[in-house]
């Protein structure tokens, strides 16, 4: 799948944008601040229904004007014209639309326009919590998988009423504790069989990319703990009534699982350097972009924003090599140099647009 063309109102910096992309790579060039990330953002968000750069929707807005708006137009593989659109107003609730229908519940559209990002935002996989880590775990095979994403939301809703229950001035009976805790143990095994089988499927992916980007000079390592791995949950969330009223909340299900990243059979987060972590995280979302390609019915989108700092030459040149092959589909790239964007694009043998983001102006600077 690639979108063909992106309008926009009032989105963050930019005010009012047209403009056609290419088919293959598109460029985007620009000081920081001119709107390069706002651009990916509003792309990402025709995907996913949020922003990848902020929580409160009414951010996005431009600064005192009353709503924005988003239009995308896409070609499926099959080649089938898709329109793509949303708009919110301050204080009312965002609409959500595909061919200009609405959708009922915005989960509905999650994996229709596939899409995989790449930006220095990225290093909160490695330097945040394991909350991070099971969001991005969980996003990738949302996209793919709708049951998934159901189960997903039912458990941390019987979640919540167990931690509520713990937290109650009344202790709440056995049976009532029993009944909730059947309804976590049916969906924590279905998310648990999805988390297994997508990382073990990303893993050789993943360290095929890792090879071919550092030389193979790096061990790197991808784990996926569990409590469901060698354990019953039933049996731990009945064995851990008294300790979780104490606790507050339930301390045993999927909600603690954790993705481990290891380089030189170490935590990353304490031995990688910059580039290190870079080229790890590179690798990883190749991989998840190589995984959505293989179980979905359209290729992805790839965004890469600013991707290429703290990476030296060699490394940014397989990347370029990676990802404009035929594997990829649709790719953009910001950059701030303009020589290191040529320098990119004299590698590419097909298609291309070179854009420059001034000031929230977009401009079509040349193509191939």
């Amino acid at each position: 799948m690639r979108i063909e063309s992106i309008s926009l109102l009032n989105y963050r910096n930019l005010r009012e944008v047209n403009v056609s992309f290419s088919p293959k790579v598109n460029c985007l060039i620009g000081s920081n601040g001119m709107g390069k990330t706002n651009l990916l953002d509003a792309v990402y968000y025709l995907s996913f229904c949020k922003s990848s750069v902020t929580v409160n929707d009414s951010q996005n807005i431009f600064h005192e004007e009353p709503f924005f708006m988003i239009q995308g137009n896409y070609m499926t593989d099959s080649g089938i014209n898709e329109e793509i659109s949303c708009g919110l107003k301050r204080g009312e609730k965002k609409q959500f639309k595909r061919n200009k229908k609405s959708y009922d519940r915005l989960s509905d559209h999650i994996g229709s326009v596939p899409l995989v990002m790449v930006s220095p935002a990225d290093n909160v996989l490695i330097a945040g919590g394991s909350e991070e880590r099971r969001r991005f775990v969980d996003m990738v095979i949302s996209q793919y998988d709708s049951e998934y994403l159901n189960a997903l939301i039912r458990y941390n809703r019987v979640l919540q009423q167990r931690n509520v229950m713990l937290r109650a001035d009344v202790m709440s009976d056995a049976e009532m504790f029993s009944l909730i805790e059947e309804m976590m143990v049916a969906e924590a095994v279905r998310i648990h069989q999805g988390r297994k089988q997508f990382v073990e499927e990303l893993v050789p992916v993943f360290s095929r990319f890792h090879t071919i980007i550092t030389g193979g000079n790096e061990e790197v390592a991808l784990l996926y703990r569990s409590h469901l791995n060698e354990n019953d949950l039933r049996e731990l969330l009945v064995a851990s009534r008294a300790d979780d009223r104490s606790l507050g909340y339930t301390s045993k299900g999927v909600h603690r699982d954790e993705l481990v990243m290891k380089l030189g059979g170490y935590p990353i987060r304490k031995e990688g350097s910059q580039g290190q972590n870079k080229s790890f995280l590179v690798a990883l979302k190749l991989a998840q972009y190589d995984f959505l390609y293989r179980k979905g019915g359209e290729t992805p989108i790839l965004l890469l924003d600013d991707i290429f700092d703290k990476l030296d030459s060699n490394r940014v040149e397989q990347i370029v090599n990676l990802v404009s092959g035929d594997g990829f589909g649709q790719i953009f790239i910001t950059d701030v140099n303009r020589e290191h964007t040529d320098g990119i694009l004299e590698q590419i043998d097909g298609a291309y647009r070179l854009f420059e983001v001034d000031q929230g102006e977009v401009k079509l600077r040349r193509e191939r």
